[in-house]
Protein backbone atom coordinates (compact mmCIF):
# COMPACT_ATOMS: atom_id res chain seq x y z
CA UNK A 1 0.00 0.00 0.00
CA UNK A 2 1.32 3.06 -0.98
CA UNK A 3 0.77 6.26 0.62
CA UNK A 4 0.94 9.89 -0.35
CA UNK A 5 2.39 13.09 1.68
CA UNK A 6 1.66 16.24 0.78
CA UNK A 7 3.16 19.63 2.39
CA UNK A 8 0.53 22.40 1.54
CA UNK A 9 1.85 25.83 0.82
CA UNK A 10 0.12 28.90 -0.52
CA UNK A 11 2.71 28.69 -3.85
CA UNK A 12 3.60 24.95 -3.97
CA UNK A 13 2.88 21.42 -2.59
CA UNK A 14 5.40 19.43 -2.05
CA UNK A 15 4.80 15.98 -2.77
CA UNK A 16 6.23 12.82 -1.23
CA UNK A 17 5.65 8.81 -1.61
CA UNK A 18 5.87 6.03 0.07
CA UNK A 19 7.76 2.79 -0.81
CA UNK A 20 5.12 0.02 -1.44
CA UNK A 21 6.07 -1.17 1.99
CA UNK A 22 4.99 1.78 3.63
CA UNK A 23 8.55 1.89 5.94
CA UNK A 24 10.25 5.10 3.58
CA UNK A 25 9.33 8.60 2.07
CA UNK A 26 10.96 9.42 -1.12
CA UNK A 27 10.55 13.07 -2.78
CA UNK A 28 8.30 12.90 -5.98
CA UNK A 29 8.24 16.73 -6.99
CA UNK A 30 7.08 19.99 -5.99
CA UNK A 31 3.75 21.36 -7.28
CA UNK A 32 4.16 24.93 -8.36
CA UNK A 33 1.07 26.63 -7.70
CA UNK A 34 0.16 29.10 -10.51
CA UNK A 35 -1.88 31.73 -9.96
CA UNK A 36 -5.29 31.28 -12.66
CA UNK A 37 -6.80 27.92 -12.36
CA UNK A 38 -3.87 27.15 -9.21
CA UNK A 39 -5.92 24.75 -7.10
CA UNK A 40 -7.85 22.98 -10.08
CA UNK A 41 -4.34 22.22 -11.56
CA UNK A 42 -3.09 21.36 -8.59
CA UNK A 43 -5.72 18.67 -7.42
CA UNK A 44 -5.68 17.37 -11.00
CA UNK A 45 -1.59 16.92 -10.91
CA UNK A 46 -2.45 14.87 -7.21
CA UNK A 47 -4.93 12.63 -8.73
CA UNK A 48 -2.58 12.16 -11.26
CA UNK A 49 0.42 11.40 -9.45
CA UNK A 50 -2.31 8.93 -6.79
CA UNK A 51 -2.94 6.58 -10.02
CA UNK A 52 0.80 6.44 -11.26
CA UNK A 53 1.93 5.81 -7.88
CA UNK A 54 -1.25 3.36 -7.07
CA UNK A 55 -1.78 5.51 -3.45
CA UNK A 56 -4.59 4.29 -1.07
CA UNK A 57 -4.04 7.08 1.70
CA UNK A 58 -3.03 10.84 2.00
CA UNK A 59 -1.09 12.15 4.79
CA UNK A 60 -1.17 15.78 4.59
CA UNK A 61 0.44 18.41 6.61
CA UNK A 62 -1.70 20.32 9.06
CA UNK A 63 0.26 23.22 10.10
CA UNK A 64 -0.78 23.97 13.74
CA UNK A 65 0.82 26.98 16.21
CA UNK A 66 3.07 26.23 18.25
CA UNK A 67 0.94 26.68 21.16
CA UNK A 68 -0.81 23.97 19.23
CA UNK A 69 -3.82 26.27 17.87
CA UNK A 70 -5.42 25.76 14.52
CA UNK A 71 -4.15 29.68 12.78
CA UNK A 72 -4.86 30.53 9.30
CA UNK A 73 -2.17 28.28 7.36
CA UNK A 74 -3.94 24.80 9.00
CA UNK A 75 -7.22 26.18 8.23
CA UNK A 76 -6.65 26.46 4.43
CA UNK A 77 -4.97 23.01 5.03
CA UNK A 78 -7.83 21.30 6.24
CA UNK A 79 -9.95 22.83 3.38
CA UNK A 80 -7.47 21.57 0.66
CA UNK A 81 -8.00 17.87 2.65
CA UNK A 82 -11.45 18.18 2.59
CA UNK A 83 -11.39 18.83 -1.18
CA UNK A 84 -9.08 16.32 -1.78
CA UNK A 85 -11.08 13.63 0.16
CA UNK A 86 -14.38 15.10 -2.31
CA UNK A 87 -12.19 14.40 -5.12
CA UNK A 88 -9.98 11.57 -4.67
CA UNK A 89 -11.91 9.36 -2.20
CA UNK A 90 -9.06 8.45 -0.20
CA UNK A 91 -8.80 8.62 3.43
CA UNK A 92 -6.79 11.55 4.35
CA UNK A 93 -4.66 12.20 7.16
CA UNK A 94 -3.62 15.29 8.85
CA UNK A 95 -0.26 14.92 10.21
CA UNK A 96 1.31 17.59 12.46
CA UNK A 97 3.74 19.42 10.21
CA UNK A 98 5.59 21.60 13.00
CA UNK A 99 8.88 22.27 12.39
CA UNK A 100 9.13 20.24 9.32
CA UNK A 101 10.35 23.54 6.85
CA UNK A 102 12.71 24.33 9.90
CA UNK A 103 14.09 20.70 9.94
CA UNK A 104 13.95 20.41 6.00
CA UNK A 105 15.78 23.90 6.08
CA UNK A 106 18.66 22.96 8.32
CA UNK A 107 18.68 19.70 6.08
CA UNK A 108 19.38 21.51 2.90
CA UNK A 109 21.79 23.75 4.68
CA UNK A 110 24.25 20.86 6.02
CA UNK A 111 23.63 19.44 1.85
CA UNK A 112 25.37 22.67 1.10
CA UNK A 113 22.60 24.04 -1.03
CA UNK A 114 22.94 27.49 -1.87
CA UNK A 115 20.30 29.94 0.05
CA UNK A 116 19.13 30.71 -3.22
CA UNK A 117 18.43 27.51 -4.46
CA UNK A 118 16.56 26.05 -1.44
CA UNK A 119 13.16 27.04 -2.61
CA UNK A 120 13.15 24.83 -4.70
CA UNK A 121 13.82 21.70 -2.61
CA UNK A 122 12.46 22.96 0.48
CA UNK A 123 8.50 22.23 0.10
CA UNK A 124 9.29 18.69 -1.30
CA UNK A 125 11.65 17.70 1.88
CA UNK A 126 9.13 19.14 4.19
CA UNK A 127 6.66 15.96 2.23
CA UNK A 128 8.84 13.71 3.11
CA UNK A 129 9.65 14.34 6.59
CA UNK A 130 6.03 14.78 6.97
CA UNK A 131 5.25 11.74 5.45
CA UNK A 132 8.37 9.71 6.65
CA UNK A 133 6.64 11.11 10.78
CA UNK A 134 3.78 9.21 9.73
CA UNK A 135 5.50 5.84 8.45
CA UNK A 136 7.30 5.87 11.53
CA UNK A 137 4.33 6.28 14.52
CA UNK A 138 2.44 3.21 12.26
CA UNK A 139 5.93 0.92 13.05
CA UNK A 140 5.74 1.76 17.03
Amino acid sequence: MRILGLDYGSKTVGVAVSDPLGLTAQKVETIWRKQENKLRQTLARIEELIAEYEVEKIVLGFPKNMNNTVGERAEKALEFGEMLKKRTGLEVIMWDERLTTVEADRTLIEAGVRRENRKQYLDGIAAVFILQGYLDSLSV
